[in-house]
Formats: structure tokens, C-alpha cells, sequence
């Protein structure tokens, strides 16, 4: 890497860019695939993949090529116009998800809150219950539903009373029900909590609870969608379906973007809710050209056989430390025994990029594309670690 390259680089952000992100010490230039490269052309897997987001891969030519033609005809007008990419988006979603109508934003934390607001309107209560452990975004809505204390605590008063309950765990969910309670939100699986994947009954149990108190579900399917546990959506491994489901991160395919849909019933009407960005041309183009990757390439397919072989080769591996190797598909999490901030070094110094979260937590979530002889040289590495 020029030296000279990166320390003007990082010297620029420095000086510019709020200093929110504990970034790693390389600059990144370029991807193809299952890889990225600095600005000196040192190769590295990508095991991170954007934060779930890349999951067609870095610069896939089908979505590359779907915003270059839309780029050439309409980048943005607005939602007071009709626009056949986005009509055509909406009607793709409808049918991936089994739900009726949806709306469209720009990210996770702003689907989350257009969920609960369609919540309370369509309830006219007020109060959500949130599992421990869980993510929900940074806005002020969203974070009211964030676990994690050190994300709240700056920030509060919050909008929202703060009802957490254990994850996993149906009964503690029905004993928080109250007469305000407008919806539980969950994570089919748990991202930023350390990949905790719930037992097979727990979402039905939940899914049954909210039908006999007359109260609404909301999945956060912001990281686990679009393919990355090998279904469409997570919440088709456990055949059951929210009243209102949140959308984003691999949605169009790197390009920012974040929706809902909901169930029959379940709609904002006129005025309730708007977004400037949402559903723009150049995104919702993006998105259908990133579905159309992930039918083409049987990516759902490769996602449930490269995950299980992943997941195979790292329990298989001499790990030191490692306590438990979980996830489904290419979302995946070792627990070890440590804070892991020294494996993830180690791991970029040798051409494989790593996430941590909840400290003792590696995040694998690679693009769906990654393959077997990619999977041996990232396990490799681990275990050299």
C-alpha cells in the first residue's frame, strides 16, 4: 500500500468526516465477487460483505448493468410521480414475501421506524416489546427498540418506553403484553447481538401470542434477507408469516435502500408517511437487478450448501478459544472465549476480512457467491489465528 496514498486518505477523513466509525487501517478501492481490493491491489476475502449487504457480491455485472441503464433514463424525480421500476419492485416483493403492499425507504433504522409507525396507526397504541440483545437502528424510534445500553444511554430521553424481554423465550414475551402494547419486534435470527439463531417453535409461539392478544408482529428481516440463511426471507425456515416485515441492507444489491410490506389491512393511507429517497428509480432498478442475480445463479441453493460446508469446516478446524459455531446459511457466528479484536487483525494482515460484535462474537457473512476453495482459505486463516 503507498503510504503516502493512505496516510493523505486517512489524514482527509480525519479532518472532514465525524469520527463515528472504529475503521480498519486499509483504504478499499475495488471488488469483484467474494473480493476486495486496497488501493495498492492487495487482495482480500470479504467475509463482511458491507454488513450483510453485498450479497450478489461486489459490482455483480447484473446490477451493474440495471443501474447503468436506468442511470441513462431517470436517477430520481420523486414520489409524486408514478414510476414503472418501482411498481414493478413492489409487485417483485409482494410475491417473494407472501405479503400484500409495501412501502419504500433508504435503510434499516428508517424501515424500522416506518414499522412502527404503521403499527401505532393501525393499532392506536403505543408501546413495543424488544427482545435482549437485540439491533434495531439509531434513529430515535428504532433505538427505543435497540438493546444495547451504550447506544441508548447519550441520547435519552428516547420516544419510546423501553420494554426488553430474553430472547428465545415466548412466555417472557406474553407476560410483557399490556393494554398499550402495539407490536413485538424481532430478528428471526439475531445480527449485532452475536448471531443467535432460536429455537424451531420460538417464532410460532410468538407468531400465536400476538394473534390471541389482537397485538401486531414485526420481523427485522434488514439482515437476514434477500438470501442470506438460504431462503428469501428467514422467516420461510420457520413457515410463518409477520404482520409487517422490515427490509434493507442486500436489498439493492449496495445501492442504499429499505422498504416494508405488510399483510392485507395492514397500509398507511395518504399523508401518513413519506420519504423524499424511497422507491427513487436508480435504487428500485438496483434491487431488481439484484433479485434477478440471486434467481439466475441459484444463489438460495449455493447460500444452504456453501454455509453448511463453512460451518462443517470451522467445527471441524483447531480453533483455540472457540466456544460455539453457529448461524444459518453464510450468516454465521464463532463465539470464542475472548474478545476477538486480535483474530480480525490478524485475519486482514493475511487476506480475509472479519467482523466482531458483542466483542466475543466473529461475524461471518461473506457474499452468497464465496466459494468452497474461498471457505478453506478464510478457515485457514482462522485457524491460524
Amino acid at each position: 500500500m503507498s503510504s503516502i496514498n493512505y496516510e493523505s486518505i486517512v489524514q482527509k477523513d480525519a479532518a472532514y468526516v465525524m469520527q463515528t466509525y472504529g475503521r480498519q487501517p486499509i483504504v478499499l478501492d475495488s471488488g469483484k465477487g467474494a473480493l476486495v481490493y486496497d488501493i495498492n491491489g492487495v487482495e482480500y476475502i470479504d467475509c463482511v460483505a458491507g454488513i450483510a449487504v453485498n450479497n450478489v457480491g461486489h459490482c455483480h455485472p447484473r446490477v451493474v448493468e440495471a443501474i447503468k441503464s436506468q442511470a441513462e433514463k431517470l436517477i430520481h424525480v420523486s414520489n409524486l410521480y408514478y414510476t414503472e421500476v418501482q411498481a414493478n419492485l413492489a409487485e417483485e416483493l409482494v410475491k417473494l414475501t407472501g405479503m400484500e403492499r409495501a412501502f419504500f425507504c433508504n435503510s434499516g433504522a428508517e424501515a424500522v421506524e416506518a414499522a412502527m409507525k404503521l403499527a401505532r396507526v393501525t393499532t392506536g397504541k403505543t408501546e413495543f416489546i424488544a427482545a435482549e440483545r437485540s439491533f434495531h437502528g439509531r434513529t430515535m424510534g428504532s433505538l427505543s427498540v435497540t438493546y444495547k445500553e451504550m447506544y441508548r444511554a447519550p441520547f435519552k430521553p428516547l420516544v419510546q418506553k423501553e420494554i426488553f424481554v430474553p430472547y428465545d423465550n415466548a412466555a417472557a414475551m406474553e407476560e410483557a403484553i399490556n393494554e398499550n402494547t402495539a407490536a413485538i419486534i424481532i430478528e428471526p435470527i439475531q445480527g449485532e447481538g452475536g448471531i443467535h439463531v432460536p429455537s424451531d417453535d420460538y417464532l410460532k409461539e410468538v407468531r400465536h401470542i400476538c394473534d390471541e392478544h389482537e397485538i401486531l408482529l414485526i420481523f427485522d428481516e434488514v439482515q437476514t434477507g434477500f438470501g442470506r440463511t438460504g431462503k428469501w426471507f428467514c422467516k420461510d425456515h420457520f413457515g410463518i408469516q409477520p404482520d409487517i416485515m422490515c427490509m434493507a441492507k442486500a436489498m439493492g444489491g449496495g445501492v442504499p435502500m429499505g422498504g416494508i410490506v405488510s399483510k392485507k389491512g395492514i397500509t398507511f393511507t395518504k399523508s401518513q408517511h413519506a420519504s423524499t429517497f424511497g422507491g427513487n428509480p436508480l435504487a428500485c432498478a438496483a434491487a431488481l437487478g439484484s433479485i434477478a442475480a440471486i434467481k439466475e445463479e441459484r444463489l438460495l441453493e449455493h447460500t444452504t450448501e456453501v454455509g453448511k460446508y463453512f460451518m462443517d469446516k470451522l467445527r471441524e478446524a483447531d480453533i483455540s478459544g472457540l466456544k460455539e459455531v453457529r448461524g444459518r446459511g453464510l450468516m454465521i457466528g464463532l463465539e470464542m472465549e475472548r474478545n476477538c479484536i486480535e483474530i480480525v487483525d490478524y485475519a486482514r494482515k493475511n487476506g480475509v476480512l472479519l467482523n466482531n460484535t458483542s466483542e466475543t462474537v466473529i461475524r461471518i457473512a461473506p457474499p452468497l457467491v464465496i466459494t468452497k476453495e474461498q471457505v478453506d482459505r478464510v478457515v485457514e486463516v482462522i485457524e491460524q489465528a
